[in-house]
């Protein structure tokens, strides 16, 4: 599988690197970009991290506004992050902005016409990372987080993986999909009515049954507009009585949705993963 390499920059003796690629997964060309901490050559190969962003972003989003390398540069910890959703004039969209391009929800649609594109759970836990320790000096040692709609995915996908992650964090995730607006339009248009799908795909139902004891950090801030309508932190809090591993929520007052609050607790993310991807 060939990369185009599209930019580079030398970041805290490390490198930001964006490129392009074709995947077979999502039948379209996908972008994303990683960061190699300086601690990254062909002797020594470094753990990774993989970011999922929320609604409407790309791969830019947080590796230009999270303030992520000064410290993945000093644990030596490479970052990746990707597209939300298969891009191109030929894949299926929607007028609006949480429903299509920029909002794959990462799942892999079973419905016309999104599941001809739309595979982004295949996207983020097969192919990306073949691709990633086929052409970088990563290890097989990933953790897992993501903001808002990227919350949802790391917690999802991370609890559907355990033997593939040894972490997960989010910041102000989507907790409980299947009752939620957002949640609800992009279920029902990517499964249809299947119901038992929709369970798959919510964390604070995942949370309930997992016998997993992957240890997990959320943060949501309290100011929040999304906060009750569409995440429900408290859902996937009660869901965590019934978990057998770490869970930490951390409700932060005056904190609100922006990449403001993810720079600012950022770091402790990265250090939270660190205890386990070494």
């Amino acid at each position: 599988m060939s990369l185009q390499n599209v930019s580079q920059h030398r970041v805290f003796d490390g490198w930001h690197k964006q490129y392009m690629h074709r995947s077979e997964v999502l039948n379209c060309t996908m972008r994303f970009a990683i960061f190699l901490p300086p601690q990254a050559s062909e002797k020594l190969k470094v753990p990774v991290l993989y970011w999922l962003s929320g609604l409407t972003c790309t791969d830019e989003n947080f590796m230009q506004k999270a303030g992520v390398f000064r410290v993945a540069a000093e644990l030596g910890i490479a970052i990746v992050a990707m597209d939300t959703s298969p891009r191109g004039e030929a894949v299926a969209d929607d007028s609006g902005y949480d429903l299509g391009q920029g909002a794959g929800f990462y799942v892999n649609a079973t419905q016309a016409p999104w599941d001809a594109h739309y595979k982004m759970d295949d996207y983020v836990t097969k192919e990306l990372p073949a691709l990633i320790q086929t052409h970088f000096p990563i290890t097989d040692t990933a953790a897992i987080a993501g903001h808002s709609m990227g919350g949802h995915g790391a917690l999802t996908l991370g609890l559907k993986n355990t033997e593939q992650y040894v972490s997960i964090s989010a910041f102000s995730p989507i907790s409980n999909p299947t009752q939620c607006p957002w949640g609800e339009k992009a279920f029902t248009a990517y499964f249809g009515q299947d119901m038992e799908k929709w369970k798959q795909h919510d964390a604070s139902i995942l949370l309930q049954t997992s016998a997993a004891s992957t240890p997990i950090l959320v943060d949501q801030g309290e100011a929040d507009n999304f906060l009750v309508e569409q995440l429900k932190p408290h859902t996937l809090e009660l869901a965590a009585q019934r978990y057998s591993g770490r869970f930490e929520l951390r409700m932060h007052p005056g904190y609100d949705h922006s990449y403001y609050f993810i720079s600012s607790f950022i770091d402790d993310h990265l250090r939270f993963h660190a205890e386990y991807l070494f």
